[in-house]
């Protein structure tokens, strides 16, 4: 009789954790269903010829680059192409053992430039810092290798502007992105950080820079990340955005203010999930210098990066970023004190579903097989378990890409959004429980604390038209 109490009351427990874990994701959907409604009525406006003021702020735009010879030189030149009224470029060469440096300093005529460069932020030594002869908003930092965080806090060190916009050397910015992206500065003073939408680029068409042509990628675990980046985008950050609770800003594409980072240390340099990590101390320890801010997500400036296409690179891409979240929540622990929508329903809501969801999540799926195999449930009830976790995972990719064709509608053709719709019942069928593998395994090199690092990823390059 206690066994079949405890075996009833384990399967109970993991039951509910996922009936509330996909209603926590439904409830997100709904309000950035609601903040996208009202952020539309915005858009009316941005069809109207644009002037600048001169009021904007500017901009300086960092891209960390470690071994990115294959697409570094196309995102420079769709950055000096942004309309914007003021921006500088600085890309900072993180000590790349590829031809980087001799492809920015061929493509760009870079000569050294002897600066004064002030140190506000500790970084591995810097061996040179150039200019370019033809474009001279655009600066390149040479440095010793110490890691993408260390990169970003010399680019801080180094840049002119109040804001700064961290971009990685993969991405593409859409050229109305940066006028976007710095609204809210200029409605709201205290606004410290904005990020935006990262979308993926594989199977896109692009020319001089840009994105000529929107269509999804042919490969198939690329097509499933069109689906996941939806999600964490559309309602995963923009359903936390009016509670100023948005903890995580990719890397990928996000504004800061640079006054307010370096109050806070700049990005810190033992982790590898330094994006997050430095949007959760933020939120922790501006209250505690009594400075009120605001940390926000705009749906509609648009980045555009390459994802992964082979197995190999996907696994140490997810084993990197949850060891990185399980880093960003553990140095930042005093934020659950907050009395506040960022820390008593963001963080909580991270730490549960997000950091020990994997671990929750394959144990339900091999304790149910373990019982239905003794004899202590059915069958039956192991399918109906089963199941109801499936459709649910269903509902969840159905959902996101429901609010993705309401609001944006990017892909248009009746094909693509049948392979879309493929996608999201396919995704739940292996590809989820993979992800949640690897996730585990991130968690294991948390907690046994190895070596963490950038990491390569393969690249195939944009698609020039």
């Amino acid at each position: 009789m206690s066994q079949t109490w405890l075996v009833n009351l384990i399967l109970w427990t993991v039951f509910i954790y996922f009936i509330l874990l996909n209603l926590g994701y439904l409830m997100l959907n709904v309000l950035a269903l609601w903040n996208l409604r009202h952020l539309s009525e915005d858009l009316v406006l941005d069809d109207l010829p644009q002037a600048y003021t001169g009021a904007e702020l500017p901009i300086s735009i960092l891209v960390p680059a470690y071994n990115e010879e294959t697409n570094l030189a196309a995102a420079v030149r769709s950055m000096l192409q942004l309309s914007y009224a003021e921006f500088e470029i600085i890309v900072i060469n993180d000590g790349s053992r590829d031809n980087t440096l001799q492809v920015l300093q061929q493509e760009f005529e870079l000569q050294p430039f002897p600066e004064a460069y002030r140190v506000q932020l500790p970084s591995a030594p810097v061996r040179a810092i150039y200019r370019s002869r033809r474009y001279p908003q655009l600066r390149v930092i040479d440095k010793e290798n110490g890691g993408k965080a260390d990169a970003l806090n010399a680019g801080i060190n180094a840049a002119r502007y109040p804001l700064f916009c961290g971009v990685d050397a993969d991405s593409l910015l859409e050229r109305d992105s940066l006028r976007r992206v710095v609204k809210p500065f200029l409605l709201h003073p205290h606004v410290v950080a904005a990020g935006g939408t990262v979308r993926v680029a594989n199977g896109c068409e692009v020319s001089g820079g840009f994105l000529t042509r929107v269509s999804l990628p042919r490969n198939f675990l690329a097509l499933l990340q069109v689906l996941e980046y939806l999600r964490a985008f559309l309602f995963g950050r923009l359903g936390w955005s009016n509670m100023n609770a948005v903890l995580i800003i990719s890397g990928a594409f996000g504004l800061f203010r640079k006054e307010a980072v370096i109050a806070v240390g700049g990005y810190r340099r033992n982790t590898i999930g330094e994006d997050m990590e430095l949007v959760v101390r933020l939120h922790r320890r501006l209250p505690e210098m009594g400075r009120p801010y605001r940390i926000c997500f705009e749906p509609y400036p648009v980045c555009w990066t390459e994802a992964p296409e082979d197995w190999g690179t996907l696994k140490n891409q997810r084993v990197r970023w949850q060891r990185g979240l399980a880093e960003s929540l553990t140095y930042n622990w005093g934020l659950l004190r907050r009395p506040s929508a960022v820390g008593w329903l963001a963080f909580p809501f991270l730490l549960i579903f997000e950091l020990f969801g994997p671990l929750i999540e394959l144990f339900g799926y091999l304790f149910t097989l373990y019982a239905a195999w003794h004899g202590w449930i059915s069958w039956s009830a192991f399918g109906i378990f089963i199941m109801t976790a499936i459709l649910l995972g269903i509902l969840l990719s159905l959902s996101g890409l429901l609010l993705e064709e309401l609001s944006f509608h990017i892909y248009a053709r009746p094909q693509e959004l049948g392979k879309l719709l493929l996608a999201a019942l396919l995704e739940n069928l292996g590809y989820r429980q993979i992800n949640s593998w690897w996730r585990i395994i991130g968690l294991w090199r948390w907690l046994t604390q190895r070596h963490g690092q950038w990491g390569e990823m393969r690249r195939k390059g944009h698609q020039q038209s």
